[in-house]
């Protein structure tokens, strides 16, 4: 599959433009590209209890699976600034969760696989190898 990556950019600026920030006045926009073609998106929602924040990656993964779920193929996010943004940890582990270890990112240093994102990921094989069980959704 063919990324526009100008596109998906365009995209995750105009979820960075809903959204709520009005405590760390970063706001943040994120979109992906699902294995069907999709995009979807999303931004992040400031919390006056800054612990129970939602980055932008919790709302496009949310949308993923409200729009028929899939896999991430190419996901962009950005800053206030439309520059390219790194995601936190948390949210790298919802990236390889949900686009696994092919998926690439937009990164401040250009396009990588997540594999050098989140080298030496945690995920469902290392489950599955202690419980010799494949969870459920």
């Amino acid at each position: 599959m063919t990324v526009d990556w100008d596109a998906l950019k365009a995209e995750a600026v105009e979820a960075m433009r809903t959204a709520y920030a009005p405590y760390s006045h970063f706001p943040v926009g994120v979109a992906g590209l699902v294995d069907d073609g999709r995009v979807v998106s999303g931004c992040n929602v400031e919390n006056a209890a800054y612990g129970v924040a939602l980055c932008a990656e919790c709302g496009m993964v949310s949308e993923l699976h409200r729009t028929g779920g899939g896999r991430l193929v190419a996901v962009a996010c950005v800053n206030a600034e439309g520059e390219p943004l790194m995601p936190c940890g948390r949210c790298r582990q919802l990236l390889w969760e949900h686009g696994g270890p092919t998926c690439e990112l937009l990164t401040p240093q250009g396009v990588l696989p997540m594999t050098q994102v989140l080298p030496q990921a945690f995920g469902l094989a290392d489950i599955e190898h202690v419980t010799g069980e494949r969870p459920t959704a």
